[in-house]
């Protein structure tokens, strides 16, 4: 039945094309006249640019022009969109590509433009560039020392901004704490690593001064927006098309100097131009990840009750502030330190702090997973510390159960939750009273053994905008959907969301069969495409289908009660008499008089009989700004054995209780925190970005930063608890991040868990073999 697809987990309509080869990139893309760019890249952290000669290349085979910083006029500066206010912000200047200074390893200096990719990449040997180097720093505690290098003459002492959340009476907490647990959390930089690399197409039309873009973004609405403001083309003459995207993660959320340059180029030459990093750029110059030292207390009772929670965190912004990157370790984070307990006092200040390295920007989670890996790394401790379990602890304090808002003490409203009942559905299917046996059976006979728990809550559904600008972000925060029921019952959905994977082609389209009683199969969803689509604020912070999904049930809903209305009219009843089901419109008690969707459809569209004061056609658009960010919760659980000889850490169990609201399609949410965990196990075992003390990335290629294999992962458990959300018309959340919001502390959690009895209470990730087995050697002789 017709009404019954939402809940089930039909398969992606999306993969047949994905899967086959058969999708089209932003790199696929090859336009009559199309020539290539390729961007000449600082090979020093930070330096001065004394020569640049670039007569070679202009001369190589090939090439059209090159254009260096001083030469790229009319370009403004690459803007940063959240400017936390409250915070002593201070926004360096981010050239498209530097004049005189270059800050981080990748810094844009020239561009090349060549008939082939190429011969534009062979163009860029031949420029000459003199630099005199300058002294860098890469670690955020070392850049705001007297006597450490300055990134920028009007950023004194490094430090971008300053910003305090703080609720209920710290001071007081700590003063009557029976106990006080301190850790220093390393949150180290990460590296996205999307199957796809960025790209860009531009488009320049003289004639009509209209620009068209294809890119690899999250955002396409976003990106019209900021480029418009950036190259000076009119909003209504730049259309910014988002074709498939392999992959985002956060790192495709902002705008790039890349992105601008490349449009220069199309604009200048009146030719089309396309740039397509290498994997060497996208690791030298798309945005990194988390980049957080933290420094944190928890103060408690000796029975184990959380008082209060105290923290300084520095975070390292990288040379320049990226689109979104102050709100990340502020709002993002800062906001959301309560977790799933009921803590009556919380402050924390963050520093955010320039640095000689790639600049740091929203990564899987974006703020969320730090924030849960301090308080639930400091509950382990807590436990530890008074021989409690840490399940124990947990439970002991928990929110209580809620349906419709619980203020925390970071101001936040959380909208709904039972994390008691998840954490203990958990434990229940994990056999967690067996397995603490099981460890300590295992423990007798020398097998290092360690059980991982985790609670999360995280903030998701990005608004509302009246929120947005209170807390700096330059935009709003609504989404918005068009539907449109053709003749034939055919429906085409137009969203201003954006989606890169994450199936909304697929969950939409069962939203919109189950409300109005079409086949899934009959409903087509359509996205990415300024001039096509809506007005959308993007993809990220799991915000499609809480927010845009919010959008098109809403307007759904308008066009089932013109539908109703419609057919109303045609079986001569009146509109409070009709019932809807599977399709039909029928007067209540008798079935056999019904008129389909289609029939409704095709009489709006021919207007032969149509009731008094109603248009033709049948389509409906709604712009949702939702009252409310919605909170997804939930509890995982990690098991890990150490290999005492080489330190080697094997995942051998790992249980995801996620609460995401009612699923529109299980097995999409299922593949969604599959993904999630993967990532935060990655920077849990494998992943960690390192610059040398000069600013050279070490880790410059899939040869030296490890990443998640499946032959290293166990399967994955995924189970559920469902709490609707009360202001969203569905009760949807979100699950996009919850995994890797989860699963990083998780494995954390279980490894220090095992190390416990040799006294190892604080480890730095990832837990590298050789790091670990230094770790449970150290003050052993041979």
């Amino acid at each position: 039945m017709a009404t019954t697809v939402f809940g089930s987990g039909i398969r992606r309509r999306e993969d047949p094309r994905l899967i086959t080869g058969a999708a089209t990139y932003t790199d696929d893309f090859v336009l009559p006249g199309m020539v290539h760019a390729a961007m000449l890249r600082s090979p020093h952290a930070h330096a001065r640019i004394t020569r640049i000669d670039t007569s070679q290349a202009k001369a190589a085979p090939g090439v059209i022009a090159v254009y260096t910083g001083p030469e790229i006029e009319g370009l403004q500066p690459s803007p940063c969109a959240w400017l936390v206010p409250n915070a002593e912000l201070k926004v360096a200047t981010y050239p498209c590509a530097a004049k005189d200074i270059v800050r981080y390893v990748g810094d844009i200096v020239a561009v090349v433009v060549a008939e082939t990719n190429a011969a534009a990449y062979d163009a860029l040997e031949l420029i000459d560039v003199d630099y005199q180097t300058l002294p860098a720093v890469t670690d955020p505690e070392q850049a705001i020392k007297p006597g450490a290098p300055q990134l920028h003459a009007d950023v004194p002492g490094n430090q971008a901004f300053h910003w305090v959340v703080a609720g209920g009476d710290v001071d007081a907490a700590f003063k009557n704490a029976d106990l006080v647990i301190t850790d220093r959390i390393v949150q180290q930089r990460l590296i996205p690593n999307a199957m796809e690399p960025r790209a860009t197409l531009a488009k320049w039309a003289p004639a009509s001064g209209e620009l068209t873009v294809w890119n690899t973004t999250q955002n396409p609405h976003i990106l019209r927006f900021l480029s418009s403001v950036v190259t000076g083309v009119p909003e209504d003459r730049l259309r910014v098309i988002a074709p498939e995207v392999g992959g985002g993660f956060g790192s495709k959320i902002a705008a790039y100097p890349s992105d601008f340059l490349t449009m220069f180029c199309a604009m200048r030459l009146k030719r089309p131009v396309k740039w397509t990093e290498t994997r060497r750029e996208n690791y030298q110059a798309t945005t990194h990840g988390r980049a957080h030292i933290q420094e944190v207390e928890l103060a408690a009772t000796k029975d184990g009750k959380i008082l209060g929670l105290r923290a300084r965190s520095w975070s390292a912004m990288g040379a320049y502030l990226s689109t979104a990157a102050p709100g990340i370790p502020t709002i993002l984070h800062g906001l959301m330190l309560s977790g799933v307990y009921d803590i009556p006092a919380i402050k924390e200040d963050v520093y955010g702090i320039y640095v000689n390295t790639t600049p740091v920007e929203a990564y899987r989670g974006a703020g969320r997973p730090e924030a849960t890996f301090m308080i639930e790394r400091l509950v382990d401790k807590l436990a530890h510390k008074l021989g409690q379990d840490p399940a124990d602890v947990r439970l002991k304090n928990m929110i209580p159960r809620f349906d419709n808002g619980h203020t925390v003490a970071t101001g936040l409203s959380y909208d709904s939750g039972d994390y008691p009942a998840g954490m203990k559905k958990l434990m229940e299917h994990a056999g967690y009273t067996q397995l603490r046996k099981d460890q300590a059976e295992a423990r007798k006979k020398g097998r290092v053994v360690g059980i991982g728990l985790v609670s999360y809550v995280e903030i998701c559904g990005l608004g509302p905008s009246q929120v947005a600008g209170a807390v700096g972000f330059q935009g709003g925060l609504w989404e918005s959907a068009i539907v449109r029921v053709h003749p034939t019952g055919k429906v085409h959905v137009f969203i201003g969301a954006s989606p890169h994977g994450q199936g909304e082609e697929t969950t939409f389209a069962q939203i919109v069969a189950s409300e109005i009683g079409v086949g899934v199969e009959d409903v087509k969803v359509f996205h990415g495409d300024t001039d096509l689509t809506p007005m959308g604020w993007g993809t990220y912070g799991s915000r499609t289908t809480a927010v845009g999904g919010a959008a098109l049930v809403l307007a759904t809903r308008k066009v089932k009660e013109k539908a109703r209305a419609m057919a109303a009219h045609l079986l001569e009843a009146a509109v409070e008499d009709m019932d809807y089901e599977d399709g039909k419109f029928f007067v209540k008690g008798s079935k056999d008089k019904a008129k389909t969707i289609q029939d409704v459809a095709l009489m709006t569209h021919v207007a032969w009989n149509m009731p008094a004061g109603m248009e033709a056609g049948l389509e409906a658009s709604t712009f949702y700004d939702p009252p409310n960010f919605t909170y997804p919760y939930g509890s995982h659980l990690a098991v890990v054995e150490i290999d005492p000889q080489t330190g080697e850490v094997a995942l051998q169990r790992y249980v995801a209780l996620d609460d995401c609201g009612p699923q529109i399609n299980p097995i999409i949410v299922e593949g969604q925190v599959h993904g999630g965990v993967v990532q935060g196990i990655g920077q849990a075992l494998w992943e960690e970005a390192i610059y040398d003390d000069a600013g050279q990335l070490v880790t410059g290629s899939m040869l030296d930063y490890a990443l998640p294999r499946a032959d290293k992962l166990p399967d994955i458990e995924v189970i559920s608890t469902v709490t609707p959300s009360p202001h969203h018309p569905l009760g949807l959340k979100g699950i996009g991040e919850a995994g890797t919001i989860a699963s990083t502390v998780a494995v954390y959690n279980a490894v220090l868990d095992a190390l416990q009895p040799l006294g190892i209470d604080s480890l730095q990730m990832p837990f590298t073999p050789e790091r670990v087995w230094r770790a449970m050697n150290a003050g052993k002789t041979s």
